[in-house]
């Protein structure tokens, strides 16, 4: 399979970009971890000097100096939250807790059972004999931090989120208008030779030309005037009226059928009954058209291509089976997007342009419904309102 060179560079630079996101954000969280462990190294200093500060305040006992200084080596601890606890786990003090939760013994405890799981404790052992043991944890502004990098990456990634899909919007807006107006003005330009050559049908039938001869020709003109007439209406909504899906299919077939080889079989297993629905006859034989090209194409000298007709309820079902090449499972969304193509030659709009005929302007689905390799592939259709 063949994709052209626009469809790659779009994807290498998808890749690209992907890439430089997932690097700076590894970088990004590897640097923040390492500032919260240095922090959290300093933390635990800090409450080793807190511990010993405890310490010293039994062996300094008479003197009111060096208690002074503890007290106030204790007092300087305003961010890590710390629990005292006597060896047989009595708690006898803590510090930086919520002040009036604190008075609830059950949340000393949780908070207790959180320091235990958290850190290694450090336990103070007194002069005079006895010990105590401190129990502490991270502090909020440390915890914060070392989820810093993720809030930073969701926050970055959503910002990119957003910018991609407006920028892909207004790209998509402004292409669709190349589009619509490449597509009226095709119309235009084939109007005027198509009036000149209807002319001159008459100017042929008046000098005796056969009349099979002519017929032919005015069926080609009749072609080139369905073909004008569908680009007109690209990039406009078009108008929908009662149609038979049945016939649709049949003149679908009955145009094609004469212009392929006869090793091409065609089949058409109609539904039971008229199947009437709301459709703009002239691109939805488009749609049917573009499928049975591209089952002709994959194909190759010979063939069968089947296509079936079924309502379920008020869902107007079509398959358009082939017995080409197949498509892998992995392309199965990729061959309806433009620039996509398996022909050596061709732009690959045939399926894009399907898609949109039948989603945007009919509300309906179409997807690859079931592909083999070698064997051969079922395009779907759905259209709602049978009427």
């Amino acid at each position: 399979m063949r994709v052209k060179r626009v469809y790659h560079e779009k994807n290498r630079w998808k890749g690209l970009l992907l890439l430089g996101a997932v690097l700076i954000g590894a970088a990004t969280f590897w640097y923040t971890q390492e500032v919260v462990q240095q922090l959290r190294d300093v933390e635990r200093r800090k409450v080793r000097v807190w511990a010993e500060a405890t310490r010293q305040i039994n062996f300094f006992s008479n003197d009111d100096r060096a208690i002074g200084f503890v007290f106030e080596v204790i007092r300087e601890n305003k961010t890590v939250p710390v629990i005292l606890t006597d060896e047989d786990g009595g708690i006898k003090g803590y510090r930086n807790l919520d002040s009036a939760r604190a008075l609830d013994p059950a949340y000393l405890k949780d908070q207790l059972a959180i320091m235990k799981a958290s850190h290694e404790p450090i336990v103070i052992d007194y002069l005079g004999g006895g010990k105590d043991i401190v129990y502490y944890r991270d502090s909020t502004l440390l915890t914060k931090l070392q989820y810093f990098p993720l809030v930073m990456l969701l926050v970055i990634g959503l910002f990119i989120g957003v910018a991609y899909l407006a920028f892909d919007t207004s790209r998509r807006s402004e292409q669709n208008q190349v589009w619509a107006g490449m597509a009226r003005e095709t119309a235009h330009q084939i109007g005027t030779p198509l009036s000149s050559l209807t002319g001159w049908i008459e100017v042929l039938r008046t000098a005796q030309v056969p009349e099979d001869m002519l017929s032919e020709m005015e069926r080609d003109v009749d072609r080139l005037n369905t073909i004008a007439d569908r680009f007109s209406k690209i990039g406009s909504q078009p108008n929908l009226h009662s149609s038979d899906l049945n016939n649709l299919i049949y003149r679908v077939i009955t145009y094609l059928k004469p212009r392929v080889r006869k090793s091409i079989i065609m089949q058409f297993q109609e539904s039971a009954k008229a199947v009437q629905l709301p459709l703009n006859p002239a691109l939805f034989e488009w749609v049917i058209e573009n499928l049975m090209v591209n089952a002709i194409d994959s194909m190759g000298d010979e063939g069968t291509i089947s296509i079936s007709l079924s309502v379920q309820g008020k869902i107007a079902c079509i398959d358009v089976t082939d017995t080409g090449k197949g498509i892998k499972r992995s392309q199965f969304k990729t061959v309806f997007k433009p620039g996509y193509t398996t022909k050596q030659r061709g732009w690959g709009l045939g399926l894009s342009l399907a898609k949109r005929i039948v989603e945007e302007y009919h509300r309906g689905k179409i997807a690859v419904h079931q592909s083999e390799l070698g064997k051969g592939t079922t395009f779907r259709i759905q259209l709602p309102g049978v009427l």
